[in-house]
């Protein structure tokens, strides 16, 4: 029979060095971009040889994907929790506010989940299989937005137009923050977030009355 402290120590070791890996990969990634970045360089700067990377991934996107697909199970654990509570509206802007500030407040999650580092702004990606994994991913953390939207009166297609204008909003503002062009027009891009938030919500509620 196997030991189950031995097993759970061999997990516990995995996992550290798991860790390990995507931390020198996003350090990798961040100095030499996706495509510049090897496995060798990674495995360098974790401190292993490239046969142990393999051994956890079988190519530097797989580690690109992993690295990017915590990411997103850390923004969608903050935009569940902001609106796990309250009337639909204040959900609707508590979800929208917590997906900006999340990349507001880590701005390399921001340059790895828009592919920037290196890279400039242009259609990236990775392989077709998991592209469609980290789509799903990041669909899912704007899933709040949607629910919200929907218990406030939208329909099915009016819910996904409100949760692509709010992912477009804070990408544009994000993006301005991020480059400090924010501060040509004196403003607060967090201001300018909440204050589109609460409009798109005072919007839905006049377009479904008028509708009625």
């Amino acid at each position: 029979m196997s030991d189950p402290g031995r097993v759970e120590r061999r997990q516990t070791v995995a996992q550290l060095k798991r860790t390990i890996i995507l931390d020198a990969a996003r350090a990798v990634f961040e100095t030499e971009g996706l495509q510049q970045a090897s496995m060798r360089a990674i495995a360098n700067a974790a401190g292993y040889t490239p046969g142990a990377i393999y051994a956890y991934f079988p190519s530097k996107e797989h580690i690109y994907a992993a690295a990017l697909g915590e990411s997103l199970a850390r923004l969608q654990t903050a935009t569940e929790q902001a609106a796990a509570t309250g009337p639909p509206a204040e959900r609707f802007i508590a979800a929208g506010l917590a997906f900006f500030d999340f990349y507001d407040t880590n701005p390399r999650d921001l340059d790895l989940g828009f592919y920037l580092f290196r890279g400039g702004i242009r259609p990236q990606g990775l392989s077709a299989e998991l592209n469609t994994e980290l789509n799903a991913k990041l669909l899912a953390t704007l899933e709040p937005v949607r629910v919200a939207a929907c218990d406030q009166g939208a329909t099915a297609e009016q819910a996904r137009m409100l949760m692509a204008d709010v992912f477009a909003h804070a990408s544009g503002l994000l993006l301005l923050a991020h480059t400090r062009r924010i501060a040509l027009f004196a403003l607060d891009a967090r201001q300018l977030m909440q204050a589109h938030l609460r409009g798109l919500t005072e919007t839905d509620r006049r377009e479904r009355r008028g509708g009625r």
